[in-house]
């Protein structure tokens, strides 16, 4: 088997992949070990056992890709790096249950409590928000003339800002008309705010969410994974990556945006949302195969 051939139909995976395939050409192998994957993904000396898995997790996908039409090709165990940081599974939300979510926000009792919560979901499928970040948000970050989102209590301390799809900007913009009918003399300077006028707190939206997760069944059927709010960010981060690979769109070179998008301090971050759904996968191996075809 050629290592950099196979490889080339899965370019999806990024420059970490295209480095193991460098790194195995330089060790003159022309198949996949999981002695020479552990070797690759420990370096460089003194990295973090996160970053080893990270690294080992997109040869891991490489290989189980490979090993489909070469049974000679070793898929690195998940436990060969014992000290291996774990991440919980991601649950993807489907359109439906998004739209189940909202319906359900929908019908809370107070009028301001289920426009806050709708908003709150909505903001963060359309966004890729972190929680803490959307509640952190004040009246101010939002500018609903340029249809600009402003992020100041980010994660690393790094503020961003955001441009809207023009229909988050008319749903933020009637929530807003919508909050200050309803408390017209709030507590706080918040974007969202609870029914007492405050800014609206962690544990309520989380209490709220949950309800709403199990009042429609969503997740019953996914033993693996557990539905969270920030599964929200995994799925909109998933999403525009489908929609860039159906659109025949450069991903590796809009891969960049999607991480300052998403606030990650390191592009390396976001390339482990390709190993995260396995459609990801299959969208880069078709897209370099029909490219290869055309060429050939």
């Amino acid at each position: 088997m050629n290592i950099g051939a196979s490889a080339i139909k899965l370019a999806g995976a990024g420059l970490l992949l295209e480095q193991f395939v460098d790194f195995a050409d330089a060790a003159d192998t022309d198949t996949i070990t999981t002695e020479l994957a552990v070797q690759w993904a420990t370096m460089p000396p003194g990295s973090s056992s996160t970053w080893h898995a990270q690294r080992l997790s997109v040869v891991r996908c490489f290989a189980r890709w490979v090993q489909a039409f070469d049974p000679a090709v070793e898929v690195p165990p998940v436990d060969v790096l014992p000290t291996r940081t774990r991440r919980a599974t991601p649950y993807l939300y489907s359109d439906a249950d998004v739209a189940a979510l909202m319906a359900g926000a929908g019908r809370l009792r107070s009028p301001l409590a289920a426009a806050t919560m709708q908003t709150f979901i909505g903001l963060v499928f359309a966004t890729g928000l972190r929680r803490g970040e959307a509640l952190s948000l004040d009246r101010g970050d939002f500018d609903p003339a340029t249809g600009v989102l402003t992020i100041r209590e980010a994660k690393f301390h790094k503020p961003r800002q955001l441009p809207l799809h023009p229909s988050t900007t008319a749903a933020l913009t009637a929530y807003a008309a919508r909050r200050d009918r309803l408390c017209p003399h709030p507590r706080t300077g918040a974007l969202l705010v609870s029914t007492t006028g405050a800014r609206l707190a962690a544990t309520t939206v989380s209490q709220t969410f949950r309800t709403l997760l199990r009042e429609n069944g969503i997740g019953q059927h996914c033993p693996a994974c557990r539905p969270r709010i920030h599964d929200a960010r995994h799925t909109f981060a998933v999403n525009t990556l489908l929609d860039w690979y159906r659109d025949d769109a450069d991903v590796q070179a809009r891969l960049p945006l999607l991480s300052t998008y998403l606030g990650h301090t390191d592009p390396r971050h976001t390339y482990w949302y390709l190993s995260a759904a396995p459609e990801l996968l299959a969208l880069a191996a078709d897209r370099m195969q029909r490219h290869a075809g055309a060429t050939s």
